[in-house]
């Protein structure tokens, strides 16, 4: 080996002395002085192109380097065992890779010459066939070291047993008796804690992976390498996402998907997600720093971690995708709320993980749909206005109760504010938008939806029970709520001022003829009988109507209700006890007054009591 090595270097020093020299006689000599002085073995004899005899570039030297290369490698090629099966087998074979490749780095600069070109071209073959051979066993060893270590556990540097990502359907597991473990089904296990590093690898593995690779990118077969090593690790990223429970879904099959069974799939895509971007990914990451580490360049680790997550990657934002490219409709605000705060807090990890050249197109595209998932959330609320607008008003609810677009819409809102920070950031990242500008113009579309409902009404004062009755479950759902916080003080408060305008209204218009007929007209301090008993009978007939027909009328509030029957005891009882006092005092009724008067004071407010009773089912509960 030394007897080959001078030679070469020899044959070297002669290249560089012709080169240097081969139009200056002088310069030549000088060169070969130079190699002289510094080194014996660089006599100007040897050095000359009279030394070296018929092979001026110590092409036989090179010739016997590789007889001597092609047999040391070819008995590693053509094994049938492993070669990393022995230690002593592998650093052999690696020995003999680096001096080949060596050799063909030092003789590359004398290709011209057609004999280094035809040993170079033997060289190369040479190398090629190594290169195969380290493909396959790079595969084995990632194979083989999948298959010894537990992939279930967490094995990082602190080897926790209790921090597992997956496990098995069958408490049993560990059961030596069980004949049926090939059969068990792999799950997701909760994972609350996302500081977890996968070791996949075992550091033995690792290591012998690393000086293959090392070989293979320094032989110019680096993507020969990764596409090996991101085949495998592909491969056990997609089993992973499996147990996690995320299906390979197309666009247009999620759209295809029942909405409940669409639920729980967001479900399992927000957990899988998180699980992915903050523990699957991260450990991919750092095992092919570990694979690819001492490199002068990144290049090798960045495209087999492209290689590894890509598909991966794309799987969960294609998902993202179809949710946010799918219905409108509002009952999936939730969901879609849901997958846009999933997207918001991965795209640090997302950028922090996919920032080099071969993946930052994934960053790139996960901040496109999650900004598209916000114009769906908006789309949504479009809906809603749109839902609001196309509810019709032909039929009435029976006994002015709340109408059940009043429940509705008030208990979407109440729930959808429940995200007020993510709803806020959604409107934000329109322009000229806001949440608050949106509730407001939602709630006035409910306003006019409910005002030409109650036109329905024949009876003015059940048109103003039906306002009140929605005006007042409005303004208790936005009370005390982040609803109410975005509509602020000055809307309760007007809308309160509402409700109480529509309680006027409904006094006025079904009270306030009932009342005229409890005045009395002073006439010389007196009244005729005969007027006196037409009133009393006028009002005996409209107040038992009115009592028939708002009786089946209905308040949902308890409060509103005994609201409304005192303020009207403390307009019709005054009166009307005043009046049948007048009566009593009459000369010629006095003592018939009780032939006339058929309701008591306490009669009056037993009937008031029994007002607005009508039937909850009827009218839709307060829900």
């Amino acid at each position: 080996m030394a007897e080959n090595g001078e030679e070469k270097l020899l044959a070297v020093a002669r290249h560089i002395a012709k080169t240097l020299g081969h139009n200056n006689n002088n310069m030549a000599d000088d060169i070969l002085q130079i190699f002289s002085n510094f080194d014996g073995r660089f006599s100007k004899e040897k050095l000359s192109e009279e030394g070296a005899g018929n092979d001026p570039l110590g092409c036989v030297a090179l010739e016997q380097t590789l007889n001597s290369l092609d047999r040391r490698i070819s008995l590693h090629v053509s094994s049938d065992q492993p070669i990393w099966s022995n230690s002593a087998e592998s650093a052999s074979f690696l020995d003999a890779v680096d001096e080949l490749v060596a050799t063909v780095n030092d003789w590359s600069p004398l290709a011209d010459d057609k004999t280094v070109g035809a040993c170079l071209l033997r060289a190369e073959e040479m190398l090629q066939q190594a290169m195969f051979r380290a493909e396959d066993e790079f595969r084995s060893l990632m194979e083989l070291g999948s298959e010894s270590f537990d992939l279930t556990r967490n094995n990082g540097e602190s080897n926790r047993k209790e921090d597992s990502l997956f496990d098995s359907d069958d408490d049993n597991e560990g059961e030596e008796d069980n004949d049926g473990d090939e059969d068990l089904i792999p799950v997701a296990l909760p994972v609350a804690d996302f500081d977890v590093v996968i070791d996949a690898l075992p550091p033995g593995t690792v290591n012998d992976l690393r000086e293959i690779a090392k070989r293979m990118v320094a032989a110019g077969f680096g993507k020969e390498c990764t596409r090996v090593y991101g085949g495998c690790r592909r491969e056990f990223l997609e089993e992973s996402l499996s147990r996690l429970g995320l299906q390979k879904l197309s666009i247009s099959e999620v759209h295809k998907m029942q909405w409940q069974d669409l639920e729980d799939e967001i479900e399992r895509w927000n957990k899988g997600s998180n699980v992915a971007l903050r523990i699957l990914f991260p450990s991919e990451r750092r095992l092919c720093d570990r694979v690819f580490s001492g490199f002068s360049s990144s290049a090798a680790a960045e495209l087999s971690f492209m290689e590894v997550c890509r598909g991966s990657a794309i799987q969960l934002l294609n998902f993202a995708d179809a949710v946010a490219i799918g219905s409108r409709s509002p009952e999936r605000l939730f969901r879609v709320l849901d997958v846009f705060e999933t997207m918001r807090d991965l795209i640090p990890e997302f950028e922090s993980l996919f920032s080099d050249q071969y993946c930052a197109f994934l960053v790139n595209e996960a901040i496109t749909i999650w900004k598209r998932l916000g114009e769906a959330i908006r789309g949504i609320f479009m809906e809603l206005e749109n839902l609001i607008g196309r509810d019709p008003a032909k039929a009435a609810v029976p006994g002015g109760g709340l109408h059940p677009i009043t429940r509705y819409v008030m208990n979407y809102l109440r729930a959808a504010c429940r995200s007020r920070q993510t709803l806020e950031l959604v409107f934000q990242l329109q322009p000229n938008s806001s949440l608050s500008v949106q509730i407001a113009w939602i709630m006035e579309l409910l306003e006019r939806n409910l005002e030409a409902k109650s036109k329905i009404y024949k009876d003015p004062a059940l048109c103003s029970v039906f306002m009140m009755n929605n005006g007042r479950y409005i303004v208790q759902k936005a009370k005390d709520s982040e609803l109410g916080t975005l509509l602020g003080d000055d809307w309760i408060r007007k809308h309160t001022a509402k409700v109480r305008q529509c309680h006027v209204s409904y006094q006025r218009s079904s009270w306030n003829k009932l009342l005229g007929f409890l005045k009395v007209e002073n006439n010389n301090g007196s009244m005729a009988a005969k007027p006196m008993k037409e009133k009393l009978k006028l009002f005996n007939l409209h107040f038992e109507e009115i009592c028939r027909v708002q009786s089946q009328w209905f308040v949902f509030d308890e409060q509103l209700k005994e609201e409304i029957r005192i303020s009207l005891e403390k307009i019709l009882l005054p009166a009307y006890g005043s009046f049948i006092g007048r009566f009593q005092n009459v000369p010629d009724l006095g003592k018939h007054a009780d032939k006339y008067i058929k309701f008591g004071v306490e009669d009056i407010e037993a009937r008031l009591s029994d007002l607005f009773n009508g039937s909850s089912g009827s009218n839709g509960g307060r829900k």
